[in-house]
Order: structure tokens, then sequence, then C-alpha cells
């Protein structure tokens, strides 16, 4: 039995929340408003709330093994100290791509972090999913991505799951930890029209996917091997963005939510659109995601 009782983490609104990240060290749930820069925290055990503003479009973070942050935002990918404030860039892939930004990323079982871009105008596939290896290295992976999203690894680690959202396709690839390499790719979901787009997506102890529909007003539940949808959360904001496990035993599912380019009246029908959302003992158990440099 999945749990649905949804509950808010605070009262702040994101425009475009996106990418929570849970931190097992120190035991709180990071999440980013991608449009505003801004990178929030929150720490359950002491009820703390903080925020820092990056400068720049941020559309994911990683945890490093040395306990700063590794982002991929508009300008590249920077490694971000907490404590100091500081950022120091580690290198932009696309600084002949002007109008891409970086959106959604996430390491791979041997610490690699695979991030991927998406054209600003979102009028052409001018995207791309990139791997940074754990020297800093930068390859190209994907090209003629619209909206670069979801990423997950199963529990053998012999494939990885990846979402480019327009596509409307949840799709998998032959991975090998040892080189990266990904191939046959073959499509596992296909959402249909008018149940909203496939966005975030992260991954249980059962090697159960669950996956952000965006303008659709839940996360699912999604059994790779057959494509069946096995459970859903239905929550009250349209723009629901991604999810990660979280809590002492990762029992806990956080669900970031937007809401950009809603009118006066949907946010009127939608008062908590852009909350980060939290399902306590959600029913199942999640798998910690992995550090940059393991």
């Amino acid at each position: 039995m999945i749990a649905t009782n949804w509950q808010t983490v605070t009262p702040h609104k994101s425009k475009l929340g996106e990418g929570p990240v849970w931190d097992d060290r120190r035991q709180r749930i990071i999440w980013l408003d991608i449009l505003n820069g801004k990178i929030h925290t929150y720490t359950p055990g002491k009820d703390a709330y903080s925020f820092s503003e990056t400068g720049q479009l941020t559309g994911a973070v990683a945890l490093t093994e040395n306990d700063t942050l590794l982002a991929a935002m508009e300008n590249g990918f920077f490694e971000i100290n907490e404590a100091t404030g500081t950022s120091t860039a580690w290198g932009d892939p696309e600084s002949h791509l002007p109008g891409n930004r970086f959106n959604d990323g996430k390491c791979d079982p041997k610490g690699r972090f695979w991030a991927g871009t998406m054209q600003m105008a979102e009028t052409e596939t001018t995207g791309n999913l990139y791997v940074m290896d754990v020297d800093r290295s930068v390859y190209h992976k994907l090209s003629d991505i619209g909206c670069s999203n979801g990423l997950a690894w199963n529990s053998r680690h012999d494939t990885m799951y990846y979402i480019d959202s327009p596509t409307r396709e949840v799709a998998a690839f032959d991975y090998d930890p040892e080189t990266a390499a990904i191939s046959n790719r073959r499509v596992i979901l296909t959402i249909p029209e008018g149940d909203g787009f496939p966005d975030g997506m992260t991954i249980d102890a059962e090697d159960q996917l669950w996956v952000a529909l965006w303008d659709g007003w839940k996360v699912i539940r999604v059994d790779p091997d057959n494509g069946s949808i096995t459970a859903q959360i239905e929550l009250p904001a349209a723009r629901i963005t991604s999810a990660t496990f979280g809590g002492p035993d990762l029992t806990d599912l956080y669900i970031t939510s937007a809401r950009v380019g809603l009118s006066e009246e949907e946010l009127e029908k939608q008062p908590l659109a852009g909350s980060l959302f939290v399902i306590r003992n959600v029913g199942v158990r999640g798998v910690q995601g992995v550090r940059f440099g393991r």
C-alpha cells in the first residue's frame, strides 16, 4: 500500500522547483528553484530552512565526497562551497550554445555526474546529455534533446533510465558501469497526451521508477520490466517536476513542483503550486544517491 497523505515541507513556493537531493550525512533535503537560481535546504530534525543564490539558472546539484555541491547551471559545471558561499567553474561544454541551459542531472553508480541541457526558448531540440567523470573530464553522450530530464540506474548497474520530456517517453539503455557506455535504447513507457509529460525521476529499492508528471498532477510508480503503473500519488499542483527519497530510513518521498506559466486563475485553484511536498513513510524504501567522486 502506497501512502498518499502529502504535506508541504515549508511555506516557500518556487517558480520552478526541481532537483531534490537527500543529504544522508547532514540529514537534510536540498532542492532548487531553477529560474530564480536558488538552492534551498531543509533539515527535518531541526526544522531548519535556508536558501542561497547562485546568480544564474541552476538546473541540478549533486553531493560530492568533499561535502561541497556540484552544480549544472546556465553557464556550465560549478563546485559550490556552502560554507564559504563561493563557486568555482569546472567547465562549460556548451559555451558555444548560449541559448541552452543545463537542466536535470544525477550521479551514476560510479560517482560520475550526468547532466543534460535544453534550449531555453524550447522551440528546437538543441539539448544534449553529458557525463562528467570523476577527473572532471566531460563526455558527450546524446544529441537532439528537447528537454533533458530524469535519470536513474537499476540495482544491477546494467540499465540506465532517461527522460527527454517532449517525447513523452521513459527510455532505458544498456549501461556499462566501468566505461559509462550506453546503448540499445528502448522505450519502457509512453505517457498519453492529456496525462502530462514525464519530468524528473527516481528509483526505489525494488527497482521501480517514480516518475513526476508535468501537467499531470501526480507521481507514478512504474515497473520498468513491463511499463505498468503500479501506484500513483495525486497532488494539489499540476506541474509536478521531480521526486527523491529521504529521511533516516529513506522512506519519505520528497516531491518538487512549479508555478511557472500558470495563469492567475490557475494559481487560484493551485495555491500550493511550487511547494516542496513530502509523504512520510510512503510504503517503500528508496536508494541513497551517489556522491560525485565516489
